[in-house]
């Protein structure tokens, strides 16, 4: 599979470090107790249920470590598993594939658990006109996969970092003395830069709200913890005028009744921070 060209640096960058921080110096065990030319063929076994993620990295992993490593993908990301599926099958040089293993393991695990929680999340959802959206609440360096794992599972991507997209947050309005003045600092920013970028805007009460209505020049609201029946006439409140946003402690369970409120979006960050591993294992035949 084909990336766009950012998504390929990040993912040749990522393989590399992840084998140089799991085997500096090589797979000792391997090194000592398997022959340089030994070859083997090996599957991934399913061992739990959920939304599968990760194959096409794992190809690339396993590439990296031996490029003659014949892969063959039986199981499509994005794929609803169970126990005792067989994800893809590898002919590979053993000693190499010893080596990519648990880097392949982890990180297919790790996006196939952020796939299914969000699954379980557009699901709650599907027939009604709200996106879900993850959040900057990722691992460190891991952000483009666990947020391309969010995509397969079918949510939508928020900003990829602080640089694509105005948020001006309760931090940012304190700092500034005043939502007011937050906005204004960003629109003049935004002017003197020459940019064109989203501008969201943080309220906590109804009296913020008036206050960022009377304002404009802005995209959308989001409404940070605010209580389902406060949440219903903010967004009345809103109308049309501009997009609106739920977030703050959204789960599983509330989704829905947030998304009844009429609300355009809903940013969730337990997509990302408090997904669980789906169990995989890889075995030699």
């Amino acid at each position: 599979m084909k990336f766009e060209p950012n998504f390929e640096h990040q993912l040749k960058s990522f393989i590399e470090n992840a084998l140089l921080e799991d085997a500096p110096q090589g797979d000792r065990t391997s090194l000592a107790c398997i022959p340089t030319d030994a070859r083997c063929k090996a599957k991934l076994l399913v061992k739990d249920a959920g939304i599968l993620a990760g194959v096409d990295v794992a190809e690339r992993i396993f590439q990296k470590v031996d490029p003659s490593a014949s892969f063959t993908k039986l199981i499509e990301d994005g794929t609803h598993v169970s126990f005792g599926d067989v994800a893809f099958t590898l002919e590979c040089n053993t000693q190499a594939l010893l080596k990519a293993e648990r880097v392949a393991l982890n990180i297919m695990q790790r996006m196939s658990g952020i796939a299914t929680l969000a699954h379980e999340f557009q699901f709650e959802v599907e027939d009604l006109p709200v996106k879900i959206l993850d959040t900057r609440k990722t691992t460190p360096l891991l952000r483009f996969l666990e947020k391309y794992a969010v995509r397969i599972g079918g949510c939508h991507n928020y900003r990829e970092n602080l640089s694509d997209w105005f948020m001006v947050k309760d931090n940012h309005i304190k700092a500034c003395s005043g939502v007011r003045k937050a906005i204004e600092k960003v629109l003049e920013y935004q002017k003197v830069e020459g940019l064109n970028l989203g501008i969201t805007v943080e309220v906590k009460n109804l009296v913020e709200l008036y206050e960022v209505l009377e304002i404009g020049n802005i995209n959308r609201i989001m409404f940070d913890n605010f209580e389902l029946p406060l949440l219903e006439e903010a967004v009345a409140i809103v109308g049309k005028r501009f997009e609106t946003e739920a977030s703050g402690g959204i789960n599983i369970h509330s989704v829905r009744r947030v998304a009844q409120t009429g609300v355009d979006y809903i940013s969730v960050g337990a997509l990302t921070h408090s997904a669980t591993s789906l169990d995989l294992s890889l075995k030699i035949q």
